[in-house]
């Protein structure tokens, strides 16, 4: 998907309850999520071999599933990492990138968009046999047919949370007693990125002893490609750092914060 994604790290400590502020699993600083858009084969054949050959899962956002891809797709649910909606269609604005006017959100409607959410899901289900999923916006946008659907999907109790976009950095040392599910924001990165700055991202997450959520798309090529060898070396960091960081899927980082939600 040819898009430009302007968004902005993410991190929260969270308050005494339900989590006190270094109260992640096994006394970690920090939780650190790693997120993957639109189901790309690379993060077939790159990303998710280079995790687990370090033990780390991720959060995958599918859309437009191959279906040759499906078995790999099953295996890698069954090894820990999260399948999530990311619709069938990836619908974004007209106006983001040329695309079938069939699939661009002005020709949506609230309703049509969420039945697409919900189809999603039963594919998802299909996959990985899970009765919860989350939910990443397409092109970090929420509207159908020119209104905003967050609240009609929250309402919906269709998806767990959504992973949408935010311009503004918060704060990675301020306590959130409660995060909207709804609105949970990431930083994302294409090809220009090292190794280096991928770390000090997640460094940033330790220091404010909060939660960083990292957005991918290709990995060492395709669309908006992180270079492989920079994302192999925020692996390696994170490998050698698990007493700082919890590396997990995103629904277990927003499940640890507020259990009652879970439920």
């Amino acid at each position: 998907m040819r898009i430009a994604v302007l968004t902005a790290l993410f991190g929260l400590a969270l308050c005494a309850t339900p989590a006190a502020a270094n109260d992640w699993p096994g006394g970690a600083r920090a939780a650190v999520v790693l997120t993957y858009d639109d189901a790309m084969p690379s993060q077939l054949e790159v990303a998710i071999p280079a995790l687990d050959a370090r033990g780390l899962t991720a959060t995958f956002f599918l859309s437009q599933v191959r279906q040759a891809d499906v078995p790999r797709w099953r295996a890698a649910a069954a090894d820990g990492h999260e399948l999530a909606n990311h619709t069938l269609f990836h619908a974004c604005a007209a106006a983001t990138f040329e695309a079938d006017p069939r699939y661009v959100t002005e020709a949506y409607t609230i309703g049509s968009l969420l039945r697409e959410i919900e189809q999603a899901n039963v594919m998802l289900a299909a996959i990985d046999g899970r009765d919860r999923h989350g939910f990443a916006t397409p092109c970090g946008q929420s509207t159908a047919g020119g209104e905003d659907y967050l609240e009609a999907l929250r309402a919906s109790g269709l998806v767990t949370y959504v992973r949408g976009v935010s311009v503004e950095p918060a704060d990675l040392s301020a306590e959130v007693a409660a995060m909207d599910r709804m609105h949970v924001p990431a930083k994302a990165f294409d090809a220009d990125v090292t190794g280096a700055e991928l770390i000090a991202w997640v460094q940033e997450a330790v220091r404010g002893g909060g939660l960083t959520v990292l957005l991918f798309h290709g990995v060492g090529g395709e669309h908006l490609p992180v270079p492989a060898e920079a994302h192999a070396e925020l692996l390696d960091w994170l490998a050698a750092n698990r007493d700082l960081v919890w590396t997990t899927t995103l629904q277990q980082a927003l499940d640890h914060a507020a259990p009652e939600a879970a439920r």
